[in-house]
């Protein structure tokens, strides 16, 4: 079995549904060892294949469009971008009692960046560049974002925010999220162009190798929209130094500054909220989030 149940229409995989999987459509990679890879992510099962491979396979229903689009944008973001992203190399098919497409990736090496990271403000830097990167690519023929996506106006998301921090109760300190909330839904709007965004700058999305940034996973979030969105590893990844190094290298304004930080609140109680019994690595992250959040919002 894989991990822990979070979501109540999810698919459960296991080492051998994945080798029962790829001996069907797959018999080149037949022999090859299978592990579940261990983390704290949402919507997809990970195994590793071998040395060189891994298998994706979506838990739940929302994320199965996402090999799709990684595997028509990545290879064309990729060649602008200083960090590595994941290479798709096959395709699987619903087969063995499991119902969605799945897919298989080249393997790339490295940990999260949960206190893996020796430099931070190297980081702010790298991790800077990346973003600025991906900025500057043509959106020419970008697919259009949905209601609700990442990069579109905060007021979207406003219901589900207060919903999550009503369900939170006493768990967090509601007064001071609802004030951190509408101080960014009241910041300005961003009136400059759409561009390209990761839209989830998780540390769970972000490979290290040696201490340093060395790639960019999960392009579920994928958009075109404000830029504020990925300021969120400010709060998130960095703290002190290393966020004010990741904002003067950006060349933030204040009104996105706010825009950022209600991203990184909304993903905090939104993720609190669904997540509390089922995903302590997430409640980690989240609560971790949230706290530095309020720490630099009005009192």
């Amino acid at each position: 079995m894989g991990r822990t149940r979070m979501h109540t229409d999810e698919i459960i995989t296991d080492a051998e549904l994945v080798r029962r999987l790829i001996a069907g459509q797959f018999p080149q990679w037949a022999d090859l060892p299978i592990n579940l890879v261990v983390s704290y992510g949402t919507d997809h099962d990970i195994y590793r294949l071998g040395d060189h491979l891994s298998a994706r396979l979506p838990r739940i229903g929302w994320a199965t469009e996402q090999a799709a689009k990684e595997a028509e944008w990545l290879p064309k973001l990729a060649p602008h971008l200083p960090l590595s992203l994941p290479v798709q190399v096959a395709t699987g098919r619903p087969a063995e009692g499991y119902p969605f497409d799945w897919s298989v990736y080249e393997w790339l090496p490295g940990d999260n960046a949960n206190g893996t990271l020796e430099d931070l403000s190297q980081a702010a830097v790298d991790l800077a560049a990346f973003v600025t990167a991906l900025r500057q690519i043509d959106t020419t023929g970008a697919f259009p974002r949905p209601r609700g996506g990442r990069g579109g106006p905060l007021a979207e998301h406003d219901e589900q925010v207060r919903r999550s921090i009503a369900r939170l109760g006493d768990r967090i300190d509601g007064a001071a999220t609802t004030r951190s909330w509408e101080e960014s839904l009241d910041a300005p709007a961003w009136h400059g162009d759409e561009v390209w965004l990761h839209g989830d700058l998780l540390p769970g999305n972000l490979l290290v190798v040696d201490g340093r940034l060395s790639a960019v996973i999960d392009f579920g979030g994928l958009n075109v929209g404000d830029p504020a969105c990925d300021l969120q590893p400010a709060w998130n990844v960095f703290a002190g130094d290393s966020r004010r190094r990741y904002r003067s290298e950006l060349d933030v304004d204040d009104a996105s500054w706010l825009r950022g930080r209600g991203w990184a609140l909304y993903q905090a109680v939104s993720g609190l909220a669904y997540y509390w019994d089922t995903n302590p690595g997430m409640i980690r992250q989240t609560s971790h989030a949230l706290v530095e959040v309020l720490a630099e919002s009005s009192p």
